[in-house]
């Protein structure tokens, strides 16, 4: 009978070790999260169910805030026909329309009119680290995003 238990002792051991997926700590054990990690570093604004992203970069020093217009895991750039994207941030003296311009990129290819990078500059960027923002109206790839609401620095992406 000894010798048996240790059969299977070895057996088992041979089948865990050429396993090579974590073994979960407990039944019922929760999926790992699901996370979007911006490439720049900046604020994730997730646009319908992970259907693209608007990545925010503040630069506070120039007073500019730069947005990349992502795929729904914020890994690849999604080029658009728009020339600009309005941005409105609710500040203390009243709401403030930011328009972001189309950045053109000879490295890239991208010009105005298919790009996925747009920036704009103004002097309340510098001083104001935190906001909240919307965007009335986003077009990207034949879909319409309304309304879409955010806080600054921390984003509207739940599995960020």
């Amino acid at each position: 009978m000894k010798s048996y238990r240790c059969i299977l002792a070895a057996v088992a051991a041979a089948f865990l070790a050429g396993c090579d997926k974590p073994v979960p700590s407990g039944a019922g054990a929760p999926p790992p999260k699901h996370e979007h990690v911006p490439p720049h570093g900046g604020t994730p604004v997730e646009l319908g169910k992970e259907e693209f992203h608007i990545e925010l970069v503040r630069d506070a020093a120039a007073g500019k805030l730069t947005a990349y217009v992502m795929d729904g895991e914020l890994e690849t750039f999604v080029r658009i026909a728009g020339p600009s994207l309005e941005l409105v941030a609710a500040l203390p003296g009243g709401p403030e329309k930011l328009l972001l311009r189309a950045v053109p990129n000879p490295a890239t290819g991208e010009t105005v009119g298919d790009t996925a990078q747009f920036e704009a500059e103004a002097p309340w960027i510098k001083d104001r680290a935190v906001f909240d923002a919307a965007f009335p109206l986003l077009k990207i790839r034949g879909r319409s995003f309304t309304n879409v609401q955010f806080n600054f620095p921390k984003g509207n992406d739940e599995a960020k």
